[in-house]
């Protein structure tokens, strides 16, 4: 039960680290003050776009053969792991803003997660281990990196290497993929 919420918020956590959605709402949050609001929408968004790529992994073990999906499921982690490693660039940008903090941040979400690598990778991980813990592990690892990049954002972004933290969450995506694959 432990391992089926702590690998999801460390695995989601350092992939989401410094990535172009944590960017994306350090920027949002410095266009308003009502940052709760702002919170709020974001996890509202994580909540539904995360909580249908666990619902759809936890229901896809019934139809396909456990083998075919270990596989799977490893391959996609060791692709993502190398894109992770290729991707340098870093984008500032937001491209959404409203006077509604909730309602920014809830958009800013939903549209732009959707197909993301810590979206795919909270599905999958509902084919291994208990899709509510897959859920609980992904919000929080969310959560806590959301409510970082917005009320301590300016503060990160200054100080933590970006770069760095893509290659460590790449290298553990691939490590991640290797251990579903032979495990």
């Amino acid at each position: 039960m432990i391992p089926d919420i702590l690998i999801p918020l460390i695995t989601i956590g350092l992939a989401e680290f410094g990535d172009k959605t944590q960017l994306s709402i350090l920027l949002l949050s410095s266009k308003t003050r009502k940052h709760l609001h702002l919170l709020l929408g974001i996890m509202l968004a994580f909540l539904v776009v995360d909580g249908i790529a666990v619902l759809l992994g936890s229901w896809i073990t019934g139809i396909i053969p456990l083998i075919f999906l270990k596989i799977s499921s490893g391959l996609v982690f060791i692709i993502f792991g190398i894109l992770i490693l290729k991707d340098n660039e870093w984008k500032n940008e937001v491209k959404l803003y409203s006077k509604n903090s909730f309602l920014s941040g809830f958009i800013l979400i939903f549209i732009t997660e959707w197909g993301d690598k810590t979206q795919i990778a909270s599905g999958i991980f509902a084919t291994r281990y208990n899709a509510l813990m897959v859920l609980i592990g992904t919000i929080t690892a969310l959560t806590l990196l959301s409510a970082m990049a917005i009320y301590l954002g300016k503060f990160l972004s200054d100080r933590v290497d970006k770069k760095l933290m893509a290659k460590i969450a790449g290298i553990l995506f691939i490590l991640m993929g290797i251990f579903f694959i032979t495990i």
